[in-house]
């Protein structure tokens, strides 16, 4: 059994700034105070990313207020869904990738994702992502702070649901920052780097990925990372 585990921003869907604005109305919300400014996002769970912003507002954040921050940001999400389809998008290939998977047999797919599950659910559906993903399988960002902590919760729930363990050499992580790439090498995963984001594929290929694509568009990439070309 080989299992997929993808990234969802910036590998295969792109929110074009819908997400920082609910980022910025449920901090706003939860806290009592305008977002002036947002930590750093790329790679980075949301419960860090909501801790490190409240930092750089001079706040202290708990797990329960960032429970309400999460809250907050499914129930947004799930009322912007037409502002999401109107700016956002799948990005070039996600749609094919993810049916070129699922015709293969012995393979599952899931997430590893900083988001929070309802709205990883939320974003791939509006772009009709999701038939493909065993949503149980996946990790999410209420399950750790750390992503390379998700991929090794992935792991573990899939084989758990399957029936089966899993080994690290048939999974493959798909995303596109460094921290995909340390989250995968932490786990002695190998990593399908896609410079479909804000980092080059030059900077991915220093950060060790096993393989790097400019995006999604050739599937053959997958195939051949997972030994199926």
């Amino acid at each position: 059994m080989q299992l997929v585990l993808w990234d969802i921003d910036h590998t295969l869907i792109a929110t074009h700034g819908v997400g920082r604005q609910i980022f910025g109305e449920c901090f706003e919300q939860v806290t009592g105070q305008v977002m002036k400014e947002q930590a750093a996002v790329d790679g980075m769970t949301e419960p860090v990313i909501f801790r490190e912003t409240a930092k750089l507002h001079g706040l202290d954040s708990d797990r329960a207020l960032f429970e309400s921050f999460a809250r907050c940001s499914a129930e947004r999400h799930q009322l912007r869904v037409a502002e999401l389809l109107e700016r956002g998008r799948a990005l070039p290939g996600a749609a094919a990738c993810l049916d070129a998977v699922a015709a293969l047999p012995g393979v599952a797919q899931s997430v590893v994702t900083g988001n929070v599950r309802p709205v990883a659910e939320i974003k791939l559906g509006v772009f009709g992502l999701a038939a493909h993903i065993q949503w149980s399988y996946g990790a999410y960002g209420e399950d750790d702070d750390e992503r390379a902590e998700l991929v090794r919760i992935a792991i573990q729930r899939a084989g758990q649901r399957l029936g089966v363990p899993i080994a690290a050499a048939d999974v493959l992580l798909v995303g596109d920052t460094p921290a995909d790439v340390a989250a995968g090498l932490a786990n002695d995963v190998p990593v399908l780097a896609v410079a479909s984001g804000r980092t080059s594929a030059d900077e991915l290929r220093e950060a060790g990925a096993t393989i790097v694509a400019t995006g999604l568009q050739d599937p053959h990439v997958l195939l051949h990372a997972l030994g199926r070309a």
